[in-house]
């Protein structure tokens, strides 16, 4: 059953459905496809190297790049959620800047708590959603990106963030690509396979600018140089691997680019003021 809908999936690019209030959450990993679920019952959600406990009526967003786990500590008594593709949105200016939202970033707010008049407002529109996929309306898949759209709309109308704003200026979108190419490093998922990109000289090769550019786009874009972002998303990474996976240190040492273990804790402790083996043993 569960390759059945798996395969659907994967041809149509979206799948909404209702939630099983048998459901036991999930592992926490990497996903395949975006996700959005309306849900009423009492989770533990790990989301990259944080932790969210909720209770009652919330619109949760998952990113296929960011792993997270879901923990049923009680069941949803009605619940929905769909899955869709970056395809199947057919994206453009306007759809790719929803998914630049704070709703899908490492550092952003995936977890919404619902009223009442929300959680009405935003079922109905999962129910429109479950309603068009089986009809034979021609136009169907985009009626659904705009259910889609509606939701993200929604959240963001909850809890708007001061931090997120499309600009359009030359600085910007290099530093949008940057960012994109950080981001597409992540999640880990072997340890086998280290980073590339680890250094902003690197990302300056990558995108065939000179590093000062770089580094002053970035600056201006968001406050802070490239080299502390490298190094807060490679510390987010770290902290995410040390509670959700049973790698060693030199593993994930190795895996994150360092070459040699010291130089993983040094970074670690600088950035963080503790070394690894204590946030690990802190999460047992």
């Amino acid at each position: 059953m569960q390759s059945d809908f798996n395969t659907e999936l994967k041809l149509k690019g979206f799948k909404a459905y209702e939630v099983d209030s048998n459901a036991t959450g999930h592992n926490y990993s990497r996903k395949d496809f975006y996700k959005i679920s309306l849900t009423s019952g009492k989770y533990n959600f790990n989301y990259a190297d944080r932790s969210f406990e909720t209770d009652g009526p919330l619109l949760f967003f998952g990113n296929p790049r960011i792993p997270y786990a879901c923990e049923v500590i009680r069941p949803t008594i009605d619940g929905f959620a769909c899955l869709f593709t970056e395809d199947f949105l057919k994206l453009n200016d306007r759809t790719a800047s929803l998914l630049e939202s704070p709703l899908f970033k490492i550092g952003g707010t995936p977890i919404f708590t619902l009223n009442d008049h929300q959680n009405e407002s935003i079922k109905a529109i999962f129910q429109k959603m479950i309603a068009e996929q089986d009809s034979e309306y021609a136009f169907k898949d985009e009626l659904i990106r705009n259910y889609i759209q509606l939701v993200i709309h929604e959240a963001l109308k909850i809890q708007p963030s001061e931090n997120w704003s499309k600009q359009k200026n030359a600085a910007a979108r290099i530093t949008a690509v940057f960012f994109e190419l950080l981001e597409r490093q992540f999640p880990i998922e072997s340890a086998d396979q280290p980073l590339e990109l680890r250094a902003a000289q690197d990302f300056a090769r990558n995108l065939s600018v000179h590093i000062n550019y770089l580094n002053s786009a970035v600056k201006e874009t968001t406050g802070k140089s490239t080299t502390t972002h490298i190094g807060d998303r490679i510390i987010s990474e770290a902290k995410a691997l040390l509670q959700h996976t049973d790698w060693n240190i030199a593993e994930i040492a190795y895996a994150l680019g360092f070459e040699y273990p010291t130089y993983f804790n040094n970074f670690f402790k600088k950035k963080t003021g503790h070394v690894p083996k204590s946030v690990r043993a802190a999460h047992l």
